[in-house]
């Protein structure tokens, strides 16, 4: 954000605070229009202190810290008493958030990140300006526009890579076996930001499609997703949600509709205000994928992903295998301020259909954030033992509270310390450019040979990631040894290929979807008992799971 005078950001900042101070108080943002109760004096007076502070501190503080800094904290501090999903947004995370849920915006096309604090690129995305003029994984972007990025934040790099359509950015790029940088030139164009990370065949019949965000671009996405994989024989489906942190509830809706029945309940939302409650039934207008299918989910699956996973779960359309999730069941409204600002304001509750908010309790914000699984899968602030239990269709017992609760609970394989060490400290990610930079004409039959793994022993060992005695350590570990086996082979892949090329080799040994595939015939068997009971008329309409899953009244 452009730095402005004292003057115009004094002013800049008053009528921010004073707009989103108002309004929360007043209880009025709605849409992007404010209605504005009657003011009380005693409201009038708490601004006035507020103003008088703002004054105060701005004027006489020993640092000039600016304003805006001050409004920006004191309106973070006032959010953080209602919940924690509630969050001013300054310009630039406003206009990050925007290009996220359009799935667009304009710049190289690289995936790029912070490795032994250097910015290195992950992968270049097919079909891009980067991707187009030969830029790898493992380039080390050195300069932008000349400017060093050694002391730059990750995100001002991205920042500075990002720009209008049709312009052009100057950058170095450091490569392993060149001694010197290469300058490059390259137009900036719309880079597609997929919901959809992968979509591939993990056997046969057996098709795989990661959904990694809630997008505007996310049911489009799904169809041609679903499409491609039918052309490859699919009978079965695994959903993958695992680290899917949601995104747009429409988005939501219309993934749930490609599994549920036209009518059948997807999600309901009740607030404070009476327009805040609404239902949100599969409206039939997606191609109906009636196979056996598992969704896999994790910690990091949260809001519009839960929405699937609950509906799903609920409806008994598909197992839930994996860990439990995060438990956000709170629904966001993003409000547009003046100055490009935004406010993301927690207007209402989700509940899945059979009745659920899964929303954990996070009066300690500490604890929201930093809570572990208990042994049962839950979330150690509150035992399954101790959540509400709801029914789903079929009767079986699913848990409220506390994120949703896999049928199967599988954790990842567990890996040694130095495993782990090798994974973060990029030694693996490493070894995979320098053994590209060395063989050129490798393909994706690669083979990991025993020299191969003593060659990266002693290339980690050289960079100080772990000793050698401890490297030794864990190849002696099946667990680990499979892990890292797995892992170069991935890495030197994804250095030659691409990312995507690298993607199976990655969910080889993954046990949560090793079970995803062994529970899929009990996934069919579950769903076609549903089914059965969804078409029979019915005679225990009073049971509240069969309520939910034909979508009628739930008691609002």
């Amino acid at each position: 954000m452009v730095k402005l005078q004292q003057t115009k950001s004094w002013t800049f900042s008053l009528t921010l605070a004073v707009a989103i101070i108002g309004a929360t108080l007043f209880g009025g943002f709605y849409g992007n229009r404010l209605f504005g109760a009657p003011v009380q004096s005693e409201v009038q007076k708490r601004l006035k202190e507020y103003t008088d502070l703002l004054a105060a501190v701005t004027a006489n503080a020993p640092d000039d810290v600016g304003s805006d800094k001050f409004v920006y904290s004191s309106i973070d501090g006032m959010l953080r008493t209602l919940d924690p999903h509630t969050s001013f947004l300054e310009p630039k995370e406003y206009a990050d958030m925007q290009d996220r849920q359009k799935g667009s915006f304009y710049g190289l096309g690289i995936l790029v990140t912070k490795r032994n604090d250097q910015v290195t690129v992950i992968t270049p995305l097919e079909g891009t300006p980067a991707a187009r003029l030969g830029i790898r994984a493992g380039d080390v972007i050195s300069e932008v526009e000349g400017v060093s990025t050694d002391d730059l934040p990750l995100d001002d790099v991205v920042k500075r890579l990002k720009g209008p359509k049709g312009t052009t950015v100057h950058i170095k790029i450091v490569r392993v076996g060149m001694k010197e940088p290469i300058p490059l030139s390259i137009v900036r164009a719309a880079i597609p930001t997929n919901s959809i990370s992968n979509v591939l065949m993990l056997k046969p019949g057996i098709g795989y499609i990661r959904i990694k965000d809630f997008t505007a671009t996310t049911v489009r996405e799904l169809d041609e997703a679903i499409d491609k994989l039918k052309g490859q024989g699919m009978q079965k489906l695994v959903l993958d949600l695992r680290q899917n942190p949601g995104g747009l509830l429409d988005a939501a809706v219309g993934v749930s509709d490609h599994f549920l029945d036209k009518g059948q309940m997807i999600v309901y939302t009740k607030g404070r205000t009476p327009d805040s409650a609404q239902d949100y039934l599969a409206p039939g207008k997606h191609q109906h994928l009636d196979m056996p299918m598992v969704v896999v989910v994790n910690r990091g699956s949260a809001s519009a992903s839960e929405i699937v996973a609950g509906a799903l779960q609920d409806h008994d359309r598909a197992i839930i295998v994996g860990e439990t999730s995060w438990g956000k069941g709170l629904v966001q409204s993003v409000y547009t301020l003046q100055y490009s600002a935004g406010l993301a304001l927690t207007t209402s509750k989700y509940y899945t259909p059979s009745g659920r908010n899964i929303q954990r309790d996070y009066s300690s914000f500490y604890d929201y954030y930093v809570a572990d699984e208990g042994d049962d899968g839950s979330a150690s602030e509150m035992p399954l033992k101790d959540r509400k239990k709801f029914t789903t269709a079929t009767g079986r017992i699913v848990y409220g509270g506390g994120g949703i609760t896999p049928d199967i609970f599988v954790k990842p394989a567990p890996l040694s310390r130095t495993t782990q060490l090798l994974e973060v400290r990029s030694a693996i990610f490493n070894y995979g450019v320098d053994y590209v930079a060395k063989h050129p004409d490798v393909t994706e039959d690669v083979a990991i040979t025993p020299a191969v793994m003593e060659n990266f022993v002693a290339f980690a060992s050289e960079k100080d990631i772990a000793p050698v005695a401890d490297i030794r350590d864990a190849l002696q570990k099946p667990n680990d040894r499979n892990f890292i086996e797995r892992a170069l082979k991935a890495e030197i892949i994804a250095a030659k290929f691409g990312f995507d090329a690298s993607y199976p080799y990655r969910l080889q040994g993954d046990n949560q979807i090793a079970k995803a595939i062994e529970v899929l015939p009990d996934s069919q068997k579950l769903a076609e008992k549903a089914a059965a009971m969804h078409s029979a008329p019915s005679a225990n309409s009073s049971d509240a799971g069969t309520r939910a899953a034909q979508a009628l009244p739930h008691g609002k």
